[in-house]
């Protein structure tokens, strides 16, 4: 009886208030699912399959490995870029030598922005109420 050699690398990627755990699988056929459903029907908009799919295409690894996420918290492009930074830590994880080329199109750093609260005395976070001199 043979064994299969499956390799599952894992990593999360954050963005906003949005968390991904990505599991990569190897060896694989390209296939990604995302919360249990297929990644073109989870991400209807091109521009977001592509964002979230970056690290792959630019390591040229898009149908070597499955991918498998688990995402919750923020909206489509919070997750988007949770998606993409996870991936690209799972990446880093499969194989340290490609840190370079990731690191140089700023897929391992995390993007700090986050929504700014509302401040006490005004209507939102920076917006002033409407002043009347009369």
């Amino acid at each position: 009886m043979v064994e299969s050699t499956t390799q599952e690398f894992i990593a999360t990627g954050r963005r906003k208030s949005a968390v991904a755990r990505v599991r990569i699988i190897s060896p694989g056929t390209g296939r990604i699912t995302v919360n249990k459903c297929p990644f073109e029907e989870y991400f209807p908009l091109d521009t977001s399959r592509v964002y979230a799919t970056r690290a792959l295409v630019l390591t040229n690894t898009q149908k070597i490995y499955d991918v498998v996420v688990n995402v919750k918290g923020g909206g489509p492009n919070g997750q988007a870029g949770a998606i993409r930074l996870g991936i690209a830590r799972a990446l880093l994880e499969t194989d340290p030598n490609l840190k370079p080329l990731l690191r140089s199109e700023g897929l391992l750093t995390r993007d700090p922005r986050k929504k700014e609260r509302k401040k006490y005395g005004q209507p939102g976070a920076r917006k002033r109420f409407q002043y009347s001199k009369r």
